[in-house]
């Protein structure tokens, strides 16, 4: 099997087409900037000043900033570095950025340029110990969950996965609804709850993997998560949840608006802890960052703006904008996220969110193809759970279709 790099250049038709759309200025100054974001035209008026005020205080450089559909970010990002005259400065996921690292496409940012941003953050982005790429903003799920429901079953708020079990009987028996929902056939999600366990891709037939599948296997066998929790994504979770038919719901501190919104009497009764752990301690999160192409005609620019765009003024104001997390460390430490108001339920999860970014590490690592590797292991999920034959057997044979792809 090919890996999406292999197979997006495989088709030349395709390739050549998105680089005719990609919006790349060929007579652009010598001093110009160009500058990529991944659909944040929303935040237009908070990215035009911070590029009016670098711009001051840099009167030899010149940004210039176009904002690119979600949906087409990691393709016209692959036609430009295919190009001569990519973008100096692009926002994509770490994902793909560790595939365009992995090609050798990116630019090496030195540790010297490091100091102001978490650490672990850091340390998380590195692709064989060299850094390709810069945080620009966080996320980190969080526990929403009705206290009215937890009140009536009686029980303490669960800290980790074994919490969760312990009190699922216990929970459906005083109030008719099933403790969690966890969608763990979506997307990556059950090979980041196996990196709470310290397994990964590389050792998922190993005993503790064979015991985390089994944990969700017994839930499911026992009728204490929903059948659906095979199919289902975050989305149905979250329907269930302002339906109140789970108790707890782990996802980002912005759906806590949309049940405010949707429905005003669960809010009422909602909610936040930090997310649940697994067997290591440590939580999950998500980033987005930046890169610099090594074919980037300004690389050194680029790497000051981004400096600039991430420095603890610039974070704080995003973070008050958009209630996401911030990466640099002093930005971290102020009062926004380590203080709140007993009634503010968004400001108790984004102090909760924030804290949770002082213990990532070890931290979920993608695979080069990890779109194939995610699907291969949601299957398993599905056959595990279903008891279509012993979890050994299973996760070897996943273990072996895993194999094969990485060595293509």
């Amino acid at each position: 099997m090919k890996n999406i790099f292999v197979k997006l250049i495989s088709v030349i038709v395709i390739i050549l087409a998105l680089v005719v759309t990609v919006p790349i200025n060929k007579k652009k100054s010598d001093n110009e900037v160009v500058f990529w974001t991944l659909q944040m035209n929303d935040f237009a008026p908070y990215i035009k000043n911070v590029i009016a005020e670098f711009e001051k205080e840099n009167p030899g450089v010149k940004i210039k900033w176009v904002d690119v559909p979600f949906s087409e970010g990691e393709k016209r990002t692959l036609a430009s570095v295919l190009s001569d005259n990519p973008p100096d400065l692009i926002n994509l996921n770490p994902d793909f950025s560790s595939l365009l690292a992995q090609r050798g496409a990116l630019y090496e940012i030195k540790p010297e340029y490091t100091a102001q941003f978490n650490s672990q953050i850091i340390e998380s982005l590195k692709y064989k110990g060299k850094l390709y790429s810069l945080p620009w903003y966080a996320t980190s799920a969080v526990t929403i969950y009705n206290k009215e429901l937890v009140m009536k079953s009686g029980v303490k708020l669960p800290a980790t996965y074994d919490d969760l079990a312990q009190i699922a009987p216990q929970v459906k028996a005083k109030t008719g609804a099933y403790v969690l929902l966890p969608n763990i056939t979506e997307n990556d999600t059950m090979l980041r709850i196996l990196n709470k366990y310290g397994v990964t891709y590389n050792n998922i037939n190993s005993s503790q993997s064979i015991e985390v599948f089994d944990f969700f296997k017994k839930l499911y066998a026992d009728d204490l998560i929903p059948k659906e929790s095979i199919t289902q994504t975050h989305r149905e979770a979250l329907e269930k949840y302002m339906a109140e038919k789970i108790v707890f719901f782990q996802a980002g501190a912005n759906f806590l608006t949309m049940i405010r919104e949707n429905a005003p009497s669960t809010y009422e009764k909602t909610d936040v802890s930090a997310q649940l752990t697994g067997e290591l301690g440590q939580n999950d999160f998500s980033l987005m960052n930046f890169v610099i192409p090594v074919k980037a005609k300004h690389r050194d620019e680029a790497l000051k703006f981004a400096l600039f765009l991430t420095n603890s003024k610039n974070q704080l104001e995003l973070a008050k904008l958009t209630n996401v997390l911030a990466v640099n460390q002093n930005t971290l430490n102020d009062e926004f996220y380590t203080k709140y108001e007993n009634d503010d339920l968004l400001a108790k999860a984004r102090v909760i969110s924030a804290k949770q970014l002082s213990k990532i590490e070890p931290s979920f690592k993608t695979a080069r193809d990890q779109k194939e590797i995610n699907t291969i292991v949601n299957t398993a999920v599905q056959q595990i759970l279903l008891n279509k034959n012993t979890t050994k057997k299973i996760l070897d044979d996943v273990s072996n279709k895993i194999n094969t792809i990485e060595a293509d």
